[in-house]
Order: C-alpha cells, then structure tokens, then sequence
C-alpha cells in the first residue's frame, strides 16, 4: 500500500467512520480491528498487517472490509470500542495489545486474532497455547519474560548500577501489574533496588524523570506499552535530559535516540495476525490455531547516544547487536 493511499484511509478511520464508503458488497467479510493507539502512529504496523490478509488472499476494499476502532491512548474507551465492533457483527476481531485483547475477550464470542505482550494462559485468556480453545488464537511477544534480558543488557552497560527504574503505564492495569512482579523478581535475582515510575497521560513524565533522578536511579527499563511507543521522543529526549541508560523493546526507540532495545519484530508479528485472521476467514477455528512466539529478537544499540551518556559498550555487546547506530 502506498503511503498517499494509507493517509488517505487514515482520514476516514480515525475518525471512527466507516472506510471505504462502504461500497462493499454483502457477501464480503468484515474485520474489526481495535488498538488503542493512534492511526497515524500505527502506519508501519497496520501495513504489516494489511500484508499478511494479502498472503492468504484477502485485500480491503477488493473482497474485505475492515472496521477500525482507535482509542487514541484512551483505555477506557476499548469496551466500547469492543461492543461497538460486536453491534456490527464483524465476522473476526483483531486486537492489538493486552488491553484491546482484554476488551474483545470480554465482549464477545467472534473469534478473535490478537497479538500481545503478556502471557494470555497465565491470564486466564485461553486454556493452553498449543490448543487455545475458545474463540481466541494469535501471537504473544512475551514482552514481560523479556525483562530479565534487559536486566543484563544493562548490568553489561552499566556494571556499576544498584538501582534501576521501571517506567509503566498504570492505565494498562494487569499488564503493568505481572510486569512489576517479574520486575521484581529479576531484580531481586541480581540484588538490584527497583524504583517503580509510572506514566499515564501526557503530565506524568516530566515528573516522573524527575523522580528518577531524584531517587539516583543508575537506569531505566521502559516498559512496552502503546502509549509509550507514542510518547517515545519524548521519553528518549527526557533520559538525554537526565542522563539515565534506558532500554525498550521496540527498535523505534533507539532510531528515535534512545540507547539500547531488545524484543521481537513488532512488524512481523503484525503480518502474522493477518494471515491467522485470513486463515480464520477461510474457515480455520481459533481453537485449532496454536498461539505462536517469536522466534527471533533483534538487538539495537545506539553507539552515538552511549558516547553522550559516557558509557562505553563492550565490543562482545556490539558483535551480538542486528544494528548499531554509530
């Protein structure tokens, strides 16, 4: 899909208004997809998206249609959203995060492909992720087991440190909830003080860097989070400010400034969700389809940005790096 033509199919979705004039015929099937990001910021990721329909043979506005609902980091707005789509009688639901899968889960009994951070057994969501069972399937990023990774990550860059933050977002309740324990846990493994921040609309995060610095934090985990990914200038502009290593999970971070990030390709899991909400329009059960995890996890690290920070990156750290930004 072209970038004008993307635009052009923003105006229309992000106001919550149906896309496409709606010309399509009856016989086709309809997608409701529920983010509780922003359009504009989501573009790389709903291309994704729009790419894996088109592998199992699906392109909107040729023979699909595709609801959009965004919450626009309102999180209170999901099961509304959530209803919304079910009112309409879409024939999948796509959610895209732990809160939006937590909205569709809740709402309704149409299949729903999600991809999420969390770990959707451990939730409660499905009954095991070789065979789901129910009326949900899709991919999780285990985002939360990774934390003990980038617990080491920065033990490497920052040998010295003793205290590490964690930024949340307390409006994503239970995701920041199972992140906090394993925080904890992983820091506790290492002997590391954790200093919970928490972030929840566009007025925390100055105070919340503060806090950092205030209490000697000697780094920073940003945790995934949606609302995050579209405050990341910001968030990268306050740890330059403050002098604090931080590490993320999404590569855009660190193209963006930031020092260092560890996590799957958000990307490719995006393409992923098409192609099972392809397969399902096809006449695959979600019961039937195994909950996958990424294979693969890139390593991104921000040589100019360590340099600033006075940080110097064991040249055995920047071998493993996929990318390195000098």
């Amino acid at each position: 899909m072209r970038r004008r033509e993307f635009i052009k199919l923003l105006a229309g979705v992000a106001a919550g208004l149906p896309i496409a004039a709606h010309a399509q015929q009856k016989s086709w099937p309809v997608i409701g997809y529920l983010s509780v990001g922003f359009p504009q910021l989501q573009h790389p990721f709903v291309v994704a998206f729009h790419e894996g329909l088109k592998e199992t043979g699906f392109i909107d506005g040729e023979n699909l249609t595709i609801e959009y609902r965004w919450a626009e980091e309102l999180y209170d707005r999901l099961p509304a959203c959530a209803a919304d789509l079910v009112r309409r009688k879409v024939d999948v639901i796509v959610a895209m995060g732990e809160p939006p899968l937590r909205a569709a889960a809740s709402a309704t009994s149409i299949p729903v492909v999600f991809v999420t951070g969390g770990d959707p057994v451990q939730s409660g969501l499905v009954a095991s992720l070789a065979r789901p069972g129910g009326n949900m399937t899709g991919f999780t990023a285990i985002a939360t087991e990774l934390l003990s990774k980038r617990f080491e990550l920065l033990s490497e860059l920052v040998p010295k440190a003793r205290t590490i933050a964690l930024l949340v977002n307390p409006n994503a309740t239970s995701f920041s909830e199972v992140t906090i324990r394993l925080a904890q846990q992983a820091a506790r493994a290492k002997g590391i003080q954790l200093l919970i921040v928490k972030a929840g609309d566009d007025g925390d995060f100055d105070a919340a860097f503060a806090s950092i610095s205030q209490q000697h934090a000697d780094a920073l985990i940003v945790n995934a989070d949606a609302f995050f990914f579209a405050q990341r200038e910001r968030i990268v502009a306050l740890a330059a400010r403050y002098a604090v290593p931080a590490t993320y999970e999404l590569q855009e971070f660190v193209g963006a400034g930031g020092l260092i990030s560890y996590g799957p390709n958000v990307a490719s899991l995006r393409r992923q969700v098409g192609v099972y909400a392809g397969k399902i329009l096809k006449g695959a059960k979600p019961a039937d389809l195994p909950i996958q995890q990424p294979t693969k996890f890139d390593l991104m690290i921000n040589l100019k940005t360590a340099k600033t920070l006075g940080l110097t990156v064991p040249p055995t750290l920047v071998a493993r790096a996929d990318e390195v930004i000098e």
